[in-house]
């Protein structure tokens, strides 16, 4: 043990680290889902000439999210973690304050893109703290804890969304934000001493960004599996997107919709811990390639009922199983497809996990975005993208196998 993790397992337990690696991760999921029950009254109240394009307050925070996942890594890595957070915290804030005090939708649209920019850095910057303090099998571990304490938050965003709509209105979810995120940076602030020290620090030039691409791009399996990865995330950006509009236009049951929301998330919360379970048997690439057989076979069931069909309790019951299942499945493929992606790319893990991260999210946040503006009142639009992007992945995984068997003949 160095003398900086020293200093830091001396500052805070394990266990508070732990959560505040969680309070770090959660900035993300609850800037998205909490913002899900408010997509009605921001329709109605800025555009209520087409309600779709509330939907845009998602995918633009996704967008944004993307694009600062491409700079983070190698800023904290030549400027410190901490430093980082903090800009981007302050960042993040003047964001939400022009949101909170935006009359137009496009000016809400802008200020998100630059939320999740800003959102980027405690998501990245937390995986480098990690990184700086653990290795190994203790690194995985303190991983998954932080990953289970993270899956809280997107089960209780939406309600704690629709209670502060209840209270102040839609636009006082913003001022929630800028509360988190203070206490969030506080807390880094006094309780984590720095774990990247001015000696370990490299200069961020964009030649080393240009060459980190030019290798990802060279590599075969890494280019199939930044394909794969933004097709599974587009499956969960166009569910999210959608899945409130579902609730109250198909249903109407958007009274409903935070609680059982609540409960889809802690149920499909369980794909990380079963992949945890099985991966190690069963392999990485197997494990991507089951979960994207099952997801072919619901959504491609899911779009043949769809059509014609009345929306019935027995319906209701039947999107709930199709949107668990969807959740679920990103527990048991992100996870797995980013380790494929960076197995060859040890030499330049940094660059390498933001530019695979920031290209994969923004297109699948484009792919999400685009089918979830198809929205017409029924499921088809959803279910017809989710079962194509699936067979589309699927297809990738099975030619992924064929390059790695010639590889090893």
């Amino acid at each position: 043990m160095n003398d900086i993790q020293a200093s830091v397992r001396n500052a805070v337990s394990k266990s508070e680290f732990i959560a505040l690696i969680a309070m770090m991760f959660a900035t993300i999921a609850f800037s998205m889902d909490a913002m899900l029950p408010a997509l009605p009254e921001i329709g109605d109240e800025l555009s209520p000439e087409n309600l779709n394009r509330a939907q845009l307050i998602l995918t633009s925070f996704v967008l944004g999210m993307g694009i600062g996942t491409f700079v983070t890594g190698p800023l904290s890595d030549a400027f410190g973690r901490k430093p980082v957070v903090y800009g981007g915290a302050v960042l993040f804030i003047l964001a939400c304050l022009v949101a909170w005090r935006s009359s137009s939708l496009e000016l809400v649209l802008a200020a998100r893109v630059i939320q999740g920019m800003a959102a980027a850095a405690p998501r990245v910057v937390g995986l480098a703290i990690i990184r700086d303090m653990f290795a190994g099998r203790e690194m995985a571990k303190i991983m998954s804890l932080a990953m289970m304490v993270f899956t809280i938050f997107p089960a209780i965003a939406p309600l704690i969304g629709s209670g502060i709509i209840g209270l102040i209105g839609w636009r006082g979810i913003f001022l929630a934000f800028i509360l988190f995120s203070l206490i969030s940076v506080s807390w880094l602030a006094i309780r984590l001493p720095e774990t990247h020290p001015a000696a370990n620090r490299r200069p961020f030039r964009f030649p080393l960004l240009v060459d980190a691409a030019r290798q990802i791009l060279s590599n075969p399996i890494v280019r199939l599996s930044i394909l794969v990865q933004t097709l599974c995330l587009g499956i969960l950006f166009a569910m999210l997107s959608m899945v409130q509009p579902i609730y109250d236009v198909i249903f109407d049951r958007a009274d409903e919709f935070p609680f059982w929301f609540f409960l889809i998330a802690l149920i499909s919360g369980t794909g990380s811990i079963v992949n945890a379970a099985l991966v190690v048997r069963v392999g990485m690439r197997r494990m991507i390639a089951w979960s994207l057989g099952l997801q072919i076979i619901v959504s491609t069931a899911m779009l043949l009922v769809s059509f014609g069909l009345t929306p019935t309790t027995s319906y209701f019951y039947l999107f709930i199983a199709y949107q668990t299942c969807a959740f679920f499945m990103a527990g048991t493929t992100l996870g797995n497809i980013n380790s494929i992606a960076m197995e060859p790319m040890g030499h330049i893990a940094g660059m390498a996990g933001s530019l695979i991260g920031g290209i994969s999210t923004v297109a699948a946040a484009a792919l999400g975005g685009g089918i979830g503006q198809l929205f017409n009142g029924t499921l088809v639009p959803l279910a017809g993208g989710i079962t194509v992007m699936s067979i589309l992945a699927f297809a990738l995984m099975l030619y992924m196998g064929r390059l790695e068997s010639r590889s090893i003949i």
